[in-house]
């Protein structure tokens, strides 16, 4: 280990930055979160530190580095672009053991700066020694994916009941084994989640009884339209913590292959005429899996609520007194669209948006055709594949004109997406021979003439 990773008290004590640029501005940051009472000298300051001291934050001698500005400093950053500045300050302050740091300069530091993951009270930080930053900011990223953002909420509520828990359990042992099941259960979730006062009374009721009895849980979470890389932190998270997986027709292998390896997966999924299980039952199952202590998955494709059936799911549940949470995804218009270079709504074009199910009920779909056939909107249709002749038909007869261009996505975001693009008078006859599967999104308006000219996403990336 070439330095030893040190967190300093800097609160209310003097600290100096010589530099008035962007990176002493970033210095500056940093000092300011800790507490630091913070001197800057420069002749000249960046907006942002100009910002800084006219709020009163830090104090500002315009002029450059002299001796006797390092008395009484607790730290001191170098950051001008002179060298001789910065090695003068270097060595008045190693002079006087006073920790000093030169922005790109690592001979003339006495300590280093590493990449810092901040979710106060929690702070981790990576360093490559000097070697390459780029590379400890590269890893630093990566841990800021993984790392929730409510983490430090997490670390407060836990320290405001460590008196509690201490006086409750004899032994350090019990203390240990008991925080473990907290901060890795139902508890630490309800925290993560945004649901202090939950979490406090189950943490309480555990307290009263000596004990922590796990319960179960269900995540609904929406899988968004295929590609792995759109889910949010969030879903990831659950998605690792789950025991069983129940997972629908929609979701990607690329999604699921994220969860839990040794989690039981159940499909559920429904295709035309033929459902796995009716909705009822997947209703139930929820509900009973949660009950025998198990956290579930309930994986959709897209969002839960967006013709998902997520609302039904979560009714069920809050009848049978089961805990939940709920995690939004990309719903299939939103990044089926992005994908293909087709903006649901545009100034020059559509001014509304709306969302429909195509899906045929007795060989009809039972739509507000009207609604639906006025001009300066887009009109966006969810499993509408084996309905869209009656789609093209049913809105030229209501006003739309036959030359209205029309969008058909095929496995949207994924390396397999594919987009026809048609017109009313002509789509069927296009999709009729380009042997198309679901899962599909049909986007009916003037933005689809925007396709060519946008589309970024080349399948096969």
């Amino acid at each position: 280990m070439d330095f030893l990773p040190v967190f300093l008290d800097l609160r209310d004590h003097r600290c100096l930055v010589v530099g008035g640029g962007e990176v002493a501005e970033r210095k500056t940051g940093l000092l300011l979160r800790a507490g630091a009472a913070v001197t800057v000298i420069a002749p000249q300051l960046c907006q942002g530190l100009r910002r800084r001291v006219a709020d009163g934050a830090v104090t500002h001698h315009a002029r450059r580095y002299a001796e006797g500005d390092l008395d009484g400093c607790r730290l001191a950053f170098a950051c001008t672009d002179d060298r001789a500045v910065n090695a003068e300050v270097s060595r008045a302050a190693q002079a006087r053991n006073i920790p000093v740091n030169v922005a790109d300069d690592p001979a003339l530091c006495s300590f280093i700066m590493p990449s810092i993951i901040d979710r106060s009270p929690i702070v981790a930080a990576v360093s490559t020694g000097g070697a390459s930053p780029v590379l400890a900011r590269l890893i630093r990223m990566r841990l800021e994916q993984l790392i929730p953002t409510t983490l430090g909420r997490l670390a407060g509520f836990t320290a405001s009941f460590r008196d509690q828990v201490k006086a409750r359990f004899a032994s350090g042992r019990e203390r240990k084994a008991f925080w473990e099941a907290v901060l890795q259960g139902p508890i630490a979730e309800r925290v993560l989640a945004g649901q202090e006062p939950a979490a406090r009374k189950m943490l309480e009721q555990a307290l009263a009884s000596s004990s922590l009895a796990v319960g179960g849980e269900v995540y609904l979470v929406g899988g968004g339209p295929g590609d792995p890389d759109l889910l949010c932190s969030r879903a990831l998270r659950l998605m690792q913590q789950a025991d069983v997986v129940v997972y629908d027709r929609l979701v990607s292998q690329a999604v699921l292959d994220l969860t839990r390896r040794d989690a039981e997966r159940l499909y559920v999924g429904k295709e035309r005429d033929r459902h796995a299980l009716p909705q009822e039952e997947i209703n139930a199952l929820l509900a009973r899996l949660a009950k025998e202590g198990k956290r579930v998955l309930r994986l959709k494709g897209g969002d839960p609520f967006i013709f998902g059936r997520g609302g039904e799911e979560i009714e069920t549940l809050m009848e049978e007194g089961v805990p939940f949470q709920v995690v939004p995804g990309i719903t299939a218009a939103a990044g089926c669209a992005a994908y293909a270079g087709i903006p649901l709504t545009h100034r020059d074009y559509s001014q509304a948006c709306l969302f429909v199910t195509g899906h045929l009920k007795d060989g009809t779909a039972d739509l507000n055709w009207t609604a639906l056939a006025q001009p300066h909107q887009t009109v966006v249709i969810y499993m509408g594949l084996n309905a869209l002749p009656i789609v093209c038909r049913e809105l030229q007869g209501h006003g739309m004109p036959a030359e209205t261009p029309i969008a058909l996505i095929e496995k949207g975001t994924t390396p397999e997406q594919r987009v026809i693009i048609g017109t009313l008078a002509d789509m069927p006859e296009r999709v009729a021979g380009a042997s198309v599967r679901a899962p599909t999104l049909i986007i009916v308006g003037e933005v689809v003439r925007l396709h060519e000219r946008l589309a970024w996403f080349e399948p096969g990336d």
